[in-house]
C-alpha cells in the first residue's frame, strides 16, 4: 500500500492555499490553480504545512493521489513546468505566431496547432520546442499532442521526440 499521503507538503514562502469546502486553490508568483477535493479526503492546513488523510478505507488511494496533485500545483505556481521537444528530419521546422504553432513535418501541408489556455511555447531554434506552463497536466498534454503529429519512427528516428527520449533504432531490411 502506498504511503504517499502520509508525507506532508511544506509550503514555500509566497504560496497561499485556500480551502473552501471541497475546493482547494493554490496561489503563487506564477499564477493560481484550483482543485476539487474527493469526498473521502480531508486536508489540514498548519504552519506552512498541508496534511492529507482519508476519512474511510475506500479513500486511502485517493488521499495519495490528491496529495500528489496538490504537490504538483505547489511546484507549478512556484517554479512552473516545461517540456522540451526536438524535431529530427530533413526540412522539419517549427515557428510560433501568437498562440499558434506552425509545424512543417514533411506533409503536403503545414500543421497548425492552437495552444491551450495556460500553456506557452517558445522556439529557441527551428528544430526545438519548449512548452511551458504552471499546470503539469496541461503542459504534458500539449507536448504529447505536438509529438503525436509525427512520432519518431524506428528506422531513421525522424519525427518529433522529447529531448530526453531515446529512440530504439531497427536495422534496415537485409537481403
Amino acid at each position: 500500500m502506498s504511503r504517499i499521503a502520509n508525507t506532508p507538503i511544506s509550503l514555500p514562502s509566497g504560496v497561499e492555499v485556500k480551502i473552501d469546502g471541497r475546493g482547494l486553490s493554490v496561489k503563487g508568483s506564477k499564477g493560481t490553480l484550483e482543485l476539487t477535493l474527493h469526498d473521502g479526503v480531508e486536508v489540514e492546513q498548519g504552519d506552512n504545512v498541508l496534511k492529507f488523510s482519508a476519512s474511510n478505507k475506500e479513500a486511502v488511494a485517493m488521499s495519495g493521489t490528491t496529495r500528489a496533485l496538490v504537490n504538483n500545483m505547489v511546484v507549478g505556481v512556484t517554479d512552473g513546468y516545461e517540456k522540451r521537444l526536438l524535431l529530427n528530419g530533413v526540412g522539419y521546422r517549427v515557428a510560433v505566431s501568437g498562440n499558434k504553432l506552425n509545424l512543417t513535418l514533411g506533409f503536403s501541408h503545414p500543421v497548425i496547432y492552437e495552444l491551450p489556455e495556460g500553456v506557452s511555447v517558445e522556439t529557441p531554434s527551428q528544430t526545438e520546442i519548449v512548452v511551458r506552463g504552471i499546470d503539469k497536466q496541461a503542459v504534458g498534454q500539449a507536448a504529447a499532442e505536438i509529438r503525436a503529429f509525427r512520432p519518431p519512427e524506428p528506422y531513421k528516428a525522424k519525427g518529433v521526440r522529447y529531448a530526453d527520449e531515446t529512440v530504439r533504432r531497427k536495422d534496415a531490411k537485409k537481403k
